[in-house]
């Protein structure tokens, strides 16, 4: 290497230096702050719409946190998803159920457009698991097992008395067991956001 060559690698090696103590610097600040936290918790466990979804849960009696896992099992808080089947928005209700839903819960009018609205769509996606809770008597495991495979298998795989080992569908008894390990989740990690006391 010559003597010239040494000499600019020399003088870099300040301006490097200075770069990795200025990215140290904000790094610690964002940890100090909680903002790398926060972002993180974010990323990994995502949560919108809590005005909507606490209201929901105190009308309809149904856990927030509930309510939360399942917008975030179903489509990770998108208003845009929307599966093969045609389910839509937040919490992947078909336009047929939410049109029942929208008769039976004293909708004025409804269309299919509406299921795009967060507050329409966790209102009616809170309605369905409200209404799936009490029929299956409490078992919060075959009101998602319904909600996610339908009424059918659940009455094959126990209906009121359904355990989650006994869901046959595979993918219905990975549904259930992420969304009961996320309501835990979401009670643990945004329990003042959504209503709890302190999180």
């Amino acid at each position: 290497m010559s003597g010239r060559a040494r000499r600019r690698s020399r003088r870099r090696w300040p301006i490097w230096g200075g770069i990795a103590v200025v990215l140290g610097l904000v790094v610690g600040i964002l940890i100090a702050g909680g903002a790398f936290d926060k972002a993180i918790k974010e990323l990994t466990l995502p949560l919108e719409h809590e005005d909507i979804i606490r209201q929901q849960a105190q009308e309809k009696g149904v856990d927030a946190a509930l309510i939360a896992a399942v917008i975030d099992t179903e489509s990770k808080f998108s208003d845009a998803a929307q599966s093969g089947a045609g389910a839509r928005g937040l919490m992947q209700i078909t336009p047929e159920a939410a049109a029942d839903i929208a008769r039976h819960s004293g909708a004025t009018s409804f269309h299919t457009s509406d299921l795009s609205d967060p507050e329409i769509n966790i209102k009616y996606g809170t309605y369905l698991l409200a209404e799936r809770i009490a029929f299956y008597e409490g078992n919060v495991a075959a009101a998602l097992a319904s909600y996610n495979a339908g009424p059918g298998p659940v009455e094959k795989w126990g209906g009121s008395d359904l355990k989650v080992e006994n869901i046959d569908y595979p993918e219905t008894r990975a549904y259930v067991e992420l969304v009961l390990e996320r309501q835990k989740e979401y009670r643990e990690k945004y329990g003042s956001e959504l209503g709890y006391g302190s999180g």
